[in-house]
């Protein structure tokens, strides 16, 4: 004869799960949550279509592997954005670092002259972006458009408008080696993103450039300098953009003044819109845009596995940005047009 468990420990214990999975709902972002439910089906409508293909271990590290070097740009590209301020050159920096590296390469040959290489004019390329918006007055989108041109020029000039071979395997490695089986790029972009996330939820600087993209008149009140703020991220972004480079350079065993980058700007912008970035600064969060760089790999690699033309596929991405930015007008309330 069975007996059947007291009904009271039972009702009990399912109160504390439902309470427990009620506080779980509360912690998680609305804006992630949206995400993930977005990545779900894009994941629930490549599976069915191409599941014998896209569920293979190896071709899920390949969706994270190619978003490596997108991961990177759209995690500094959300720290700008944040700060209220934008750049719209990275593609154009990684071109030039890609190039760089490849460069010094060949005359050198030594892997580490290489990797210091793309970081001195990374960070040179920052600094100037930094100093036409902060000292230069710029705004920082025609600044940032002007270098983007100028960048992309000087690529294709030390680079005599062609992909420069790379010779060096124990430079490219980085780019093709995998430690217990996963991508070292991969690896790259989790140690990076682990950074990111604890400097933009426990840095004093991270505060502090919330509140300058939040309100700067504010900031500027509360003793905040604003410049120094404003010129560090540049700085930094064209450090990430050096990192970007070498990844790029690695893979590709060659430099590349634009295949490979050109476009990066867009995708990053696009990933940190869809994370809850926007134009207006203040807000953002790294989990966001990381979302928004695996929903944009899963999209690449999914209509890859279907055969859809490339063009195809920039017109996907392109509806993908009018979405995230519609759905930033629609988070802030902002006006509607009137027909």
């Amino acid at each position: 004869m069975s007996t059947a468990p007291p009904a009271g420990p039972v009702l009990a214990a399912a109160t504390a799960i439902g309470q427990s999975f009620l506080r779980l709902m509360k912690s998680v972002h609305g804006l992630h949550f949206s995400l993930f439910v977005a990545l779900v089906i894009l994941v629930v409508i490549f599976g069915t279509l191409r599941g014998e293909v896209f569920f293979l271990t190896r071709n899920l590290f390949n969706i994270v592997n190619s978003v490596s070097l997108l991961g990177l740009l759209a995690m500094m590209m959300t720290v700008l954005l944040v700060g209220g301020a934008i750049d719209i050159s990275v593609g154009s920096i990684v071109g030039l670092c890609s190039v760089t590296i490849a460069t010094v390469l060949t005359m050198a040959g030594n892997p580490a002259l290489g990797i210091f290489a793309a970081l001195v004019i990374g960070g040179l390329a920052g600094l100037i972006n930094g100093l036409l918006v902060t000292y230069g007055r710029f705004n920082p989108i025609i600044a940032t458009l002007a270098t983007l041109s100028g960048f992309r020029g000087l690529a294709f000039i030390v680079s005599g408008g062609k992909s420069i071979g790379v010779v060096s395997p124990g430079f490219t490695w980085i780019g093709s080696e995998r430690v217990l089986d996963v991508p070292v790029p991969t690896i790259i972009l989790a140690v990076v993103a682990v950074a990111f996330l604890l400097f933009m939820r426990h840095a004093r600087a991270a505060r502090h450039i919330h509140g300058i993209g939040g309100n700067i008149e504010a900031a500027v009140f509360a003793g905040i300098n604003v410049t120094r703020y404003r010129f560090g991220m540049y700085m930094f972004s064209g450090l990430a953009c050096g990192l970007a480079a070498i990844l790029l350079t690695a893979r590709a065993h060659s430099g590349q003044p634009a295949s490979g980058s050109q476009g990066l700007e867009l995708d990053a912008i696009t990933a940190a819109f869809l994370g809850g970035c926007g134009l207006r600064g203040g807000t953002g969060t790294i989990v966001g845009t990381l979302l928004g760089v695996v929903i944009i790999g899963t999209l690449n690699n999914g209509l890859i596995l279907m055969g859809v033309p490339s063009f195809y596929q920039l017109l996907a991405k392109g509806a993908l940005l009018v979405v995230a930015v519609m759905i930033q007008e629609f988070r802030r309330g902002g006006p509607r047009p009137i027909f």
